[in-house]
């Protein structure tokens, strides 16, 4: 399951929690399309905002409408402790594989990442996806940590963020960590404004937000390196520069989830509080985008 397009959709939500009947529709849309997995409570999904029963439902659910398309489920925490405990409620829901951040609240050290992931790789019966999120973590991942980890049991991708903009940097700097780590583990490119330009430069995946909403759009993009046209991706991945800009300048998050609403996907807020989407005239600009990229 750690190759082609792993789409990475929201969790709508409401005020009562989250928003399940359009949390489904969105996993049927993306079973439709025939993503290659699907990455349930990533960082799109809203995870850290949710509770446990409310973490293991959603994870149930999208097993439950996700037919033959293999589920990974967030199971980022503070504490190794409630992590091994989501990872036990994933694993139960039926997930085929686990995505781990290293949450935390105090910063956390090079040899308290390493434990994490020891600790958690031996309990758990499922893949791993090591998740390297600095953005959101804080915690910056040397290549040679992600090669300690990589030798660990379980573990079977990494998920890193974007790669440099020049094609033949990110070349090398996939390079240099394909050195460091067992073949059998993949690496994925995250970080959506350079996915075409990781893909063309070796990763065997795109963890994807777009993918999350426009799956075929995505597709389009990761079949096109997958096949050997690297033009083409990165001809797909320039028409979408509008849209990468907004992601740069708010977060992808709020964008999808502005564009969800708009497009009738969710309903309005449908961000975990205090996160809020885009203001009217933001709004109002990305559904002009939205309507010229015919998405």
């Amino acid at each position: 399951m750690f190759n082609g397009l792993s789409a990475f959709p929201l969790t709508p939500m409401n005020m009562k929690g989250p928003n399940e009947t359009s949390f489904v529709r969105l996993i049927e849309r993306l079973t439709e399309a025939e993503v290659d997995s699907i990455g349930a409570l990533g960082s799109t999904g809203s995870y850290a905002y949710l509770n446990r029963a409310e973490r293991a439902q959603i994870i149930q659910l999208a097993v439950q409408h996700a037919g033959p398309i293999p589920v990974m489920a967030g199971i980022g925490a503070t504490s190794t402790r409630e992590v091994l405990h989501l990872a036990e409620d994933a694993q139960q829901a039926g997930a085929s594989a686990l995505l781990l951040a290293p949450v935390s609240y105090q910063p956390l050290t090079s040899e308290e990442v390493y434990e994490l992931y020891r600790s958690v790789s031996a309990e758990i019966s499922v893949p791993l996806c090591v998740y390297d999120n600095p953005r959101t973590t804080r915690f910056e991942f040397t290549d040679e940590l992600h090669g300690r980890i990589a030798q660990l049991p379980n573990i079977a991708s990494i998920k890193i963020p974007g790669v440099p903009a020049d094609p033949q940097a990110a070349k090398e700097r996939i390079s240099r960590l394909r050195k460091l780590i067992p073949s059998h583990v993949s690496i994925g490119i995250s970080g959506d404004p350079l996915a075409a330009t990781g893909l063309n430069a070796g990763c065997e995946l795109w963890y994807s937000v777009l993918g999350g909403l426009f799956p075929e759009m995505a597709l389009a993009l990761t079949r096109a390196a997958q096949s050997g046209n690297a033009a083409l991706a990165e001809q797909l991945s320039m028409r979408l520069s509008p849209l990468w800009a907004l992601f740069n300048q708010h977060g992808s998050v709020r964008v999808v989830a502005a564009a969800a609403e708009l497009l009738g996907h969710a309903s309005a807020p449908c961000l975990p509080a205090p996160l809020q989407a885009l203001n009217a005239a933001e709004r109002a600009a990305l559904a002009t985008l939205l309507d010229e990229l015919a998405l």
